[in-house]
């Protein structure tokens, strides 16, 4: 059976303008307030400008973590004053743009992406030291944007951001850790990729339930939300490595295989204990980039492997857990439409 969410497209785009109208003057005053290079930096990998720091138009972000930020506090405040809750939150959503983009700075480099949003990364262009100083200096400006904020939500905030920092670093680390090893196992790539990349969503709407008064269960109930959620864009995310149309990535097809790395449905593969698994496991065993036919032939395996299905059976029941988090606290669909249509820009392409 296959889970569903309404996608709302006009309502999403609505969101998403209206997230940028508020957040971006924040993060704009933030990045801008930076030194030299790093400044130059910030703003060319979020759009705004190129290499010499004129203004260009880019493809920036999606805005859908600050835009969580905002929809978390509208559905805890609502029908008590969201509007108003929603803007006490706007520091928290820049800050969680900012931790977020520190992250992709780190994560180009560490896996030698050359092109984000359809451009070369920000390490081809100013080198790989410089960009991950500049993602320190975001990172820190995270925090700066939360100290400056009066809201007394803020202590709160600050340190939750700052334990999920560190959460999304273990999770980088296991994720270099797995491309030198054999023996890497689902549970613990399942356990990386919630990590790496449903922490921050499940962080990322924390927060602006704490912004609007929340309680502890429905600050749990909203993390857990955005953990599955971000956990089910991971899985499909690493399909799109595999399968993506570069048109939609913006990365080279087969990208994932190519740097052998061992994404989700790669690891579903190697330990399926098929033929096919263990033919993958000898292409990826010889440790060298694969190339033109070698990438189809890679891609191929994964699939008679059932990495492909399992991959796509997962994320289906990572969005059904999340709408059970979502409903356990929240009964009246009205309250958490805003929620649901950003999950399902995540989780879309799962079909």
């Amino acid at each position: 059976m296959t889970t569903t969410l309404d996608t709302g497209d006009r309502k999403v785009g609505d969101l998403i303008e209206d997230t940028r109208a508020v957040v971006d003057p924040v993060l704009r005053g933030a990045v801008g307030a930076l030194p030299g290079t790093m400044r130059r930096i910030g703003g060319y990998h979020l759009g705004w400008w190129d290499r010499n720091g004129l203004p260009e138009a880019g493809r920036p972000g999606k805005a859908i973590r600050p835009a969580l930020v905002l929809a978390a506090a509208r559905a805890v405040a609502f029908g008590a004053h969201p509007v108003a809750s929603a803007g006490a939150a706007v520091p928290a959503a820049a800050a969680v743009e900012l931790v977020h983009n520190y992250s992709l700075l780190h994560d180009d480099v560490f896996d030698n992406d050359v092109l984000r949003r359809h451009r070369p990364t920000a390490w081809t262009v100013f080198g790989s030291s410089e960009a991950i100083l500049a993602g320190d200096a975001m990172q820190a400006l995270a925090f700066a944007v939360l100290a400056g904020d009066g809201n007394p939500a803020a202590a709160a905030a600050t340190a939750r951001l700052a334990v999920c920092s560190i959460e999304l670093c273990e999770g980088q680390s296991a994720d270099i850790a797995f491309e030198g090893r054999a023996d890497v196992d689902l549970n613990e790539c399942l356990a990386m990729a919630e990590a790496k990349t449903g922490a921050l969503l499940g962080c990322a709407c924390a927060l602006g339930g704490l912004y609007a008064g929340a309680e502890h269960e429905v600050l749990e109930a909203l993390d857990d939300f955005g953990r599955q959620i971000g956990l089910a864009f991971q899985l499909i995310d690493d399909l799109l490595g595999i399968w993506g149309d570069p048109e939609v990535t913006g990365k080279p097809v087969g990208s994932d295989l190519t740097a052998l790395k061992k994404s989700l449905p790669v690891v579903a593969a190697l330990t399926s204990g098929t033929a096919a698994g263990a033919e993958l496991g000898a292409l990826y065993g010889a440790g060298r980039p694969l190339l033109g036919g070698a990438v189809d032939r890679a891609a191929d395996l994964v699939q008679r492997a059932g990495g492909r299905d399992w991959a796509r059976a997962q994320a289906e029941d990572r969005i059904s857990g999340a709408l059970g988090h979502l409903a356990s606290v929240f009964p009246e669909q009205r309250r958490t439409e805003e929620l649901l249509s950003l999950a399902a820009v995540f989780t879309r392409r799962v079909r």
